[in-house]
């Protein structure tokens, strides 16, 4: 019987500073789950050199020389749709935060986190989650923070269950959804079942679009 090939994750890091990126690539090449394609200095050289090596998950810093990781985000997703997006940056401001994710990013990470809790934001983000620096994500959810209901919803949407909105608000503080679980009492498959069904009322396509709308409906309700 042969052995099972284990599919590692394609990473691929756009970082300006060369301490930092050579370290980076040191913490995903240790890793035998995962694999380094590429690692660049700039938003533009990431825009050349990536799509064609197809990575499936981005680490990108936002403060880069020339365009910046915020700009660059939407060129790259233009290219590459399904690429998720991890921001690692030293910018803990919400404005930041917030147009990160407006611009496509899938979780967003401040670069003195743990390697280990780096990879498991990557792990995380692969199957499905919005990973999160736990003091980034209070600050999102407090820059929203507004007196809400759960029948706030724009034309079209469909009104969110007690639950599903419960469940929302733990993926827009950043949560995997092995914590959602433990947290809700529910199983990791019940967690990835009330996701797909929030996507359906809310008319989005993924994590990230589902927290930018519910963040969104807080701000306005």
């Amino acid at each position: 019987m042969s052995a099972r090939v284990k599919i590692k994750k394609k990473v691929a890091i756009v970082e300006d500073n060369p301490g930092i990126r050579s370290q980076l690539v040191k913490i995903i090449t240790a890793a035998a789950d995962m694999e380094c394609l590429a690692a660049v200095k700039s938003a533009e050289l990431a825009l050349e050199k990536i799509p064609p090596l197809r990575p499936e998950i981005v680490l990108m810093d936002i403060k880069l020389p020339g365009m910046s990781g915020i700009e660059c985000i939407p060129l790259l997703k233009q290219k590459l749709p399904d690429m998720e997006i991890l921001i690692l940056s030293i910018y803990e401001e919400e404005d930041q935060v917030y147009n990160a994710l407006k611009a496509g990013a899938n979780g967003y990470l401040v670069k003195s986190s743990e390697p280990d809790t780096l990879l498991a934001a990557i792990r995380d983000i692969y199957f499905g989650g919005t990973p999160f620096s736990p003091h980034i994500a209070r600050k999102v959810v407090r820059y929203f923070r507004q007196p809400v209901t759960v029948s706030a919803a724009s034309p079209g949407e469909e009104t969110l269950a007690p639950r599903e909105f419960e469940l929302l608000e733990l993926v827009a503080a950043g949560c995997f959804n092995s914590e959602i679980a433990e947290r809700m009492g529910i199983t990791f498959e019940s967690v990835r079942t009330y996701i797909k069904r929030i996507y359906a009322k809310l008319h989005v396509r993924n994590r990230t679009e589902a927290v930018l709308r519910h963040l969104q409906r807080k701000k306005h309700s």
